[in-house]
C-alpha cells in the first residue's frame, strides 16, 4: 500500500512539473501556435483553483485530474519542438528548486464558473419547458 501511495505522489509531482514546463513553453517565443494554444488551455485549467468537474462528485470529480489533464499535457509536449521543450524543462527544474509558489489562473477560474452558469441556465431552461 505504501508503494502505491509513493507512486501516486511521484505521479502528482510529475504532473505539477509538466504543468510548469508547459507554463514556460507557452511563454517561449519559438513555440508554434498549435502547441502554444494547447499549452495555454492545459496550464490555465491546471492552475485554476476551480475544477470543471468538482471533486465532490463521486468518480467523475477526479476524472479530469486523472485523464483529461494528463492527456492534455501529453499532447502539448508531443507537439512541442524539442529545443523549446528542453529549455523549458530546465526552467521548470530551476523553478521547482527555487520553491517559488505556483501561479494561479484566476482567468481560468472565471471561465469555468461561466461554463457552469451556462450549463445550469441551459438545464433550467430545458426543464422549464416541461
Amino acid at each position: 500500500m505504501k508503494a502505491l501511495l509513493d507512486r501516486a505522489r511521484q505521479w502528482a509531482k510529475s504532473l505539477k512539473r509538466q504543468t510548469m514546463v508547459l507554463w514556460f513553453c507557452y511563454q517561449h517565443p519559438d513555440t508554434p501556435w498549435l502547441p502554444k494554444w494547447i499549452a495555454v488551455f492545459v496550464v490555465a485549467y491546471a492552475l485554476s483553483p476551480i475544477d470543471l468537474i468538482p471533486d465532490f462528485i463521486p468518480v467523475l470529480g477526479y476524472l479530469d485530474d486523472v485523464i483529461i489533464l494528463p492527456l492534455g499535457i501529453l499532447l502539448a509536449i508531443r507537439l512541442m519542438p524539442p529545443a523549446v521543450l528542453a529549455q523549458c524543462q530546465d526552467k521548470a527544474l530551476a523553478w521547482e528548486q527555487s520553491q517559488v509558489k505556483r501561479p494561479v489562473s484566476v482567468t481560468a477560474a472565471v471561465f469555468i464558473v461561466l461554463i457552469w452558469i451556462a450549463v445550469l441556465t441551459g438545464a433550467l431552461l430545458a426543464f422549464a419547458h416541461y
